[in-house]
């Protein structure tokens, strides 16, 4: 057993790419694309994109188990980099 293991800030490598793509997003385009996230993955995509504050941190303090905090991460990563593939093609 690896010692990440149960480390849920590890990025699984299938997720990099959509990190990296959210990651180049300059500060305004970021606070856009997370603000026209559904409602459920806003606050969560506040609190560690925006913010910059770990998974332990950003469920507490919304009283969800990381697990669910991570799915959510990766639901809004995923909606933020498809819009910004979409701006790419339209740029």
């Amino acid at each position: 057993m690896r010692d990440d293991d149960f480390d849920l800030d590890v990025t699984e490598h299938a997720d990099a790419h959509l990190e990296q793509l959210v990651a180049a997003l300059d500060r305004p385009t970021l606070e856009a694309s997370i603000a026209a996230l559904p409602h459920d993955l806003v606050a969560p995509a506040t609190g560690v994109l925006l913010q910059g504050r770990t998974y332990s941190d950003v469920s507490q303090e919304l009283g969800v188990r990381q697990s669910e905090l991570v799915r959510a991460l990766q639901r809004a990563r995923t909606i933020i980099a498809r819009g910004a593939d979409e701006r790419d093609v339209v740029s």
